[in-house]
C-alpha cells in the first residue's frame, strides 16, 4: 500500500485530511457511529483507506497514535488514531470535510501503519 500526503481544499477527500463518515462498531452487529477518520491512502479502484479517531485516552497503547487536538473536535480535546483497524471507504460515504492534518502528525500515523502492515 502506498500512502501519500496530498490534501487539497476542494471538498473531496484526500490523504492527509480528516473527514467524517459512518464507522461500524467492531462487533459488526449493524450498529455504528458517525465519527472523524484520517484518510491515509487512495486506492486505484477509487476507494480510500482511513483510520478512525477517538477522543478517549489511549496513553501507552501502541495500537493508538496520539495526534493532539484540532478543528475536527469542537471541544478541543486531544485525539488518538487507531492503527489496528484500517477502514476501506467510498467517497460518497464521506461527509463534512473537517481539515487537513499537518504533515508531521500525518507522518507519525503513516510510520506506525507501515511498521504494522509493511506498507511502502
Amino acid at each position: 500500500m502506498r500512502t501519500e500526503y496530498s490534501p487539497a481544499h476542494d471538498g473531496d477527500p484526500d490523504p492527509g485530511e480528516i473527514v467524517w463518515t459512518w464507522v461500524p462498531f467492531e462487533e459488526r452487529d449493524g450498529r455504528g457511529k458517525d465519527r472523524p477518520v484520517l484518510v491515509v491512502a487512495r486506492e486505484a479502484a477509487g476507494t480510500f483507506l482511513a483510520v478512525q479517531l477517538s477522543s478517549k485516552r489511549h496513553d501507552g497503547d501502541r495500537e493508538w497514535v496520539p495526534i493532539g487536538s484540532g478543528p475536527w473536535d469542537r471541544s478541543g480535546r486531544d485525539s488518538w488514531v487507531d492503527v489496528d483497524r484500517v477502514l476501506r471507504l467510498h467517497e460518497l460515504g464521506m461527509r463534512r470535510e473537517a481539515c487537513a492534518l499537518d504533515r508531521m502528525r500525518f507522518n507519525l500515523v503513516v510510520h506506525r501503519l507501515r511498521e504494522r502492515y509493511g506498507w511502502s
